[in-house]
C-alpha cells in the first residue's frame, strides 16, 4: 500500500512541473562595423610577435636594407620598428590605416602572380583597432618627413611636418588596451620577447641583404644584431652559433619536369653530430616565413629512421616555386600556404633528405672504423 501511495506522489510530482514554453530562433543583427573590425583585428594581431611579423614584412616589401626591432614588456608597452626603405607617400597617410588599403595588389586576380610579402592590407588596419600607432616616414627627394598618429583605422589629425631618417618608423602603444582577456592573457603567461627575437633570427638568416637588430627598450645591447652578408653558412653561424653552423649539410633539391611539379629547394639540415632537444624548423616559400605541418613531420620520420639515436633537427629550406603554384591567401596571419601538387614536392624534399643523411651517416661510419683501426694498429 505505501509503495502505491509512493508512486502516485511521484507521478503527481511530474504533473506539477510545467512544460518548457518553445522559443522561436534567436534575431539575426547586423553588428556595428567598430565591432566587426575589432573582432578582425583581434584575429590577425593574435599576440605581440604578430604584429611584429607582419611590419617587418612590410619593411622588406619596401626594399629595406636595414631593419631594427626596439620592444617593452613583451611589446605590450611598445613595438617600434624602423626601416630604410622607400618611405610612404604624403597623400598616402590619410588612408594608410584603413582597412583593405594597399599597394600590393589592386584585383582578385593579382593573388596569382603575388611577390610581395601583404597583400590584403589589414595588418596595419589591426593595430589600430588593438593599439596607438604612430608612423613616421620620409620618402626621396623630400626636405623633411611627416608623423601622423591612428585610432580605429583613421588618421586623427593631419600630419605633422618633423625631422626623420630615410624610410619609415612604425610604433605601436598599448597593445590589446582594449581587449582585457587577451590582454590578461599574455601578461600572465610567458614573455613574448623571447619569441619576438626568434622570428627576427628566422628573417635574418633568410634575407641576408638585410641587416636586422632587435633589443628590448632601454637595452644598451641588442640580443640580436646581423650584418648583411653574401654566405648563409655565415648568417646562421652570427644567429645560432658555431657548433650549430659546423654540424650542418648543404643540400639541394629540383625539379623541372611537367609544369604542374616544377620547384627548387636548397637550404641546410644537421648532420648526426648535432644535438638538441627540440626541432628548429625554419621554411621560406617564395620567400615568405611560413609553417608547414606535412613537411616538418616528413622530415622528422626521415631522421628517426635514419639516425635513431640522434637528436631533433635543425632545418632551413628555401623552397621557390612559380606564384601561380601557391595560395598565400588560406591563413588569417599568412602563417601558412597551400601548394599545387604539395604532396609530390614533399615526397620529392623527403627522398634527398633521406638520400643525405644515409651517405653522410655511412661516411662518418667508415671514418670512425679506420679511425679505430689505426688505433688498434699503433
Amino acid at each position: 500500500m505505501e509503495i502505491e501511495e509512493t508512486i502516485i506522489e511521484v507521478e503527481m510530482e511530474d504533473e506539477a512541473i510545467p512544460a518548457p514554453i518553445p522559443k522561436g530562433p534567436p534575431k539575426i543583427q547586423r553588428l556595428e562595423e567598430c565591432v566587426v573590425n575589432r573582432l578582425a583585428a583581434g584575429e590577425v594581431i593574435q599576440r605581440p610577435v604578430s604584429a611584429v611579423k607582419e611590419l617587418i614584412e612590410n619593411c622588406l616589401d619596401a626594399d629595406s636594407t636595414s631593419i631594427s626591432v626596439v620592444v617593452k614588456d613583451g611589446g605590450l608597452k611598445l613595438i617600434q620598428v624602423s626601416d630604410d626603405g622607400h618611405g610612404i607617400r604624403y597623400e598616402d597617410l590619410p588612408i594608410l590605416c584603413e582597412r583593405h588599403t594597399t599597394s600590393k595588389l589592386s584585383k582578385f586576380e593579382d593573388l596569382q602572380s603575388i611577390r610581395s610579402m601583404g597583400f590584403r592590407g589589414e595588418a596595419l588596419a589591426s593595430m589600430t583597432y588593438v593599439g596607438h600607432v604612430t608612423v613616421t616616414t620620409i620618402t626621396m627627394g623630400q626636405l623633411h618627413g611627416y608623423r601622423a598618429t591612428y585610432r580605429d583605422g583613421l588618421m586623427v589629425d593631419e600630419p605633422k611636418a618633423c625631422a626623420a631618417v630615410k624610410g619609415t618608423q612604425i610604433m605601436i602603444e598599448n597593445l590589446f588596451y582594449n581587449m582585457a582577456a587577451r590582454r590578461k592573457t599574455l601578461q600572465n603567461s610567458a614573455d613574448d620577447y623571447p619569441k619576438i627575437v626568434d622570428l627576427i633570427s628566422r628573417f635574418a638568416i633568410h634575407h641576408t641583404h638585410v641587416s636586422f637588430s632587435c633589443r628590448k627598450h632601454g637595452a644598451g645591447r641588442a640580443d640580436v644584431h646581423t650584418i648583411t652578408t653574401s654566405s648563409r653558412l655565415d648568417a646562421i653561424r652570427s644567429i645560432y652559433g658555431v657548433s650549430v653552423a659546423r654540424n650542418l649539410m648543404n643540400i639541394e633539391v629540383s625539379d623541372t619536369g611537367p609544369l604542374n611539379s616544377v620547384f627548387k629547394m636548397d637550404g641546410f639540415i644537421s648532420n648526426s653530430n648535432y644535438i638538441a632537444k627540440k626541432i628548429t624548423m625554419v621554411l621560406f616559400i617564395n620567400d615568405r616565413l611560413v609553417d608547414c605541418g606535412a613537411l616538418k613531420r616528413a622530415i622528422e620520420i626521415v631522421y628517426t629512421a635514419t639516425l635513431p639515436k640522434a637528436s631533433k633537427p635543425f632545418i632551413y629550406m628555401s623552397i621557390i616555386l612559380p606564384p601561380e603554384h601557391v595560395d598565400v591567401n588560406i591563413h588569417p596571419t599568412k602563417r601558412e600556404v597551400s601548394l599545387l601538387n604539395q604532396e609530390f614536392v614533399i615526397e620529392k624534399i623527403q627522398s634527398v633528405v633521406g638520400s643525405k643523411l644515409r651517405s653522410s651517416n655511412e661516411s662518418r661510419t667508415f671514418q670512425e672504423q679506420v679511425r679505430t683501426t689505426y688505433l688498434t694498429v699503433a
